[in-house]
Order: structure tokens, then sequence, then C-alpha cells
């Protein structure tokens, strides 16, 4: 059995694609388990090449519930922690990057300014496995969701990469005066965000709808326009070949934005000494610099779109 760590969200999780599948290539006919959360299971579904889901939320040691493998590869981090829960598995072989402090030297040096996609790729090939960095598409699940809608998902896990509200709101409004038919998506924990947006934005109730992770997949797959802040929906963007405009303030588009396609639009003010590497709990400064005028004008750019009102 092979064993896979990304124990990670969904951004995460999709970035990775390239080299599960490369693993999974590689080592075709033998069981390929990723550890992973379980909650990701309707996305890592459509993957392919996975064969077993292994619970896992965190970095926290703890008994594995898989026989050991003969392979482990650290596709989460530079370790040392992630590097230790897979030696927990009793692995006859890891693959991951160097780091002295988890007695692990046979790999290569970690690059901290590398995009997510391109690391783990550069991983694999070290140890002579390819990967391909652009083979980042997945299936469309089967789903009754309505075709041709634009996207607004205003949330994202850290603060500092939540656009204010009142400019989503802005840019719903002036989008569904052009003809777009809007829907705010979110998590169940970001409701009440999503309603704000709707709200300020002159949206119906019904433009709030409740997806799960399969419906909101398809969803962004027959998408017109998807407009979000640099997280996990965005990536779901790259892999449908869905027009995006994706707002990046803490990270660089170079660190985690879409390939260069004539169909993504990253917008970013930030520089590398405004980032740092603990963005505050305040929205970040390259967000604010951003403004409702330029989404809009990105949005006409890609979907042929009046840019306001």
């Amino acid at each position: 059995m092979i064993l896979v760590l990304r124990a990670l969200g969904v951004g995460d999780l999709l970035t990775a694609v390239p080299a599960i599948r490369g693993l999974s290539a590689a080592f075709y006919g033998e069981p390929l388990a990723l550890a992973a959360p379980l909650w990701l299971t309707p996305l890592i579904d459509l993957i392919g090449g996975v064969g077993r889901i292994v619970p896992t939320d965190g970095l926290s040691l703890h008994r594995w519930n898989v026989p050991p493998p003969r392979l482990a590869v650290n596709l989460h981090g530079r370790g040392p922690e992630s590097h230790r829960l897979l030696h927990a598995a009793a692995p006859g072989t890891l693959w991951a990057f160097a780091n002295a402090e988890a007695d692990h030297l046979d790999g290569p040096e970690w690059v901290e300014e590398e995009h997510e996609v391109l690391r783990w790729c550069r991983l694999l090939r070290h140890y002579g496995v390819e990967a391909d960095e652009s083979d980042l598409a997945l299936a469309v699940p089967p789903s009754t969701v309505p075709h041709g809608v634009t996207i607004i998902h205003p949330g994202a896990k850290s603060p500092s990469r939540r656009w204010p509200v009142d400019r989503f709101a802005d840019v719903a409004r002036h989008l569904r005066w052009a003809g777009h038919q809007v829907v705010i998506t979110g998590s169940a924990a970001e409701r009440d965000l999503r309603v704000r947006v709707a709200e300020r934005a002159g949206l119906p109730p019904s433009a709030v709808p409740g997806t799960g992770l399969a419906d909101l997949a398809a969803l962004v797959a027959h998408a017109r326009l998807v407009i979000s802040g640099d997280t996990g929906i965005a990536h779901l963007a790259t892999a449908y070949g869905t027009p995006s405009v994706t707002l990046f303030g803490p990270m660089s588009p170079a660190r985690w934005g879409p390939p260069d396609r004539p169909y993504h639009r990253p917008i970013w003010h930030g520089t590398r000494s405004e980032r740092g590497d603990l963005p505050g709990p305040d929205v970040h400064p390259a967000l604010l610099a951003i403004g409702a005028d330029e989404v809009l004008a990105a949005a006409a750019d890609l979907t042929g779109a009046p840019a306001s009102s």
C-alpha cells in the first residue's frame, strides 16, 4: 500500500491533484490510501486513483488504522510534524522534503516561494516519479444545480483573505444589472456573511443556496464566472476551466494562483515585504487595495458584460 498525507482543506487538496495522479500512475495496481479530512470525500472521489481515504485532520500523532505501508509520501508540508506522523505509520520508505529535525535527509530542499502545485511535482521527480503540473482537472459530479450562474464567494478561512462585504455586494449588484444570474456561495458557517452580501446587493433569498461539496463542484463546473478571494473555490474554477477573478491579499498568485490561462484573472497589489509570513486578523492591505471597479472590469473582460451601471 502507498500512504499519502494531505490533511488540509479544499484548495490544498486540489493543488496536490497532479502529484496524487502521478503516484497513482507510477504505482498502478497497488492500493493508494490518502490521509485527509473525511469531509473532503466528495472531492477526493472526483480525482480518481484513490482507493481508500484514511480520516486524518491535522498533524497530531495517533495510531494509524492501516497496515504499515510499503511507501509513505508527505504531500502535507516540510516537517517535522508531518514527517513524524508518517513515521508513526511504520512505512518501509518515506518520501518527503529534507528535514534534519525529523531525521529525514533523503529528500529535496524546501523552496518557500515555490508554487504549491510545482512543489509536490518536484518532490516526486526527486524520487523518479513523473507528474504533470497541468493535470488539474476534476470529474464533474452528477447534480441538478443550475447552469450558467455567476458565483460570488465572499468567505475564506482567514479573515485577512476576506474582501469587504460592501465591495462584494457592489460587484454582485452591478453584475445582476448586467444580466448575470448571481448566486452567493459558502459554507454553512458562512451563511450570515452570504446573506449580508445578498441583502446589500438587492438579491433574493434564492441567491444564497445551500450546497454540499459535490453540488458546489458541479455549480462551478457549469458556471459562467467565479469571483472569490484566495480560497478553495478558486481552485475548483481552475479544475473546471471556469472563468474566474481571484482576489489575493496575504499570499501572492505566484504561490497559490491559477495557471496562466486567458480565462483566469488573479488580482494582487501586494509585495513580499507587505505580506509577511504571519498575516494578522484584519483584512490584508493588498486586498483592501482592490476596488470593485477593478473586479468588474476583469469580469467584463472575461464575459463581455458591461463593467458598471
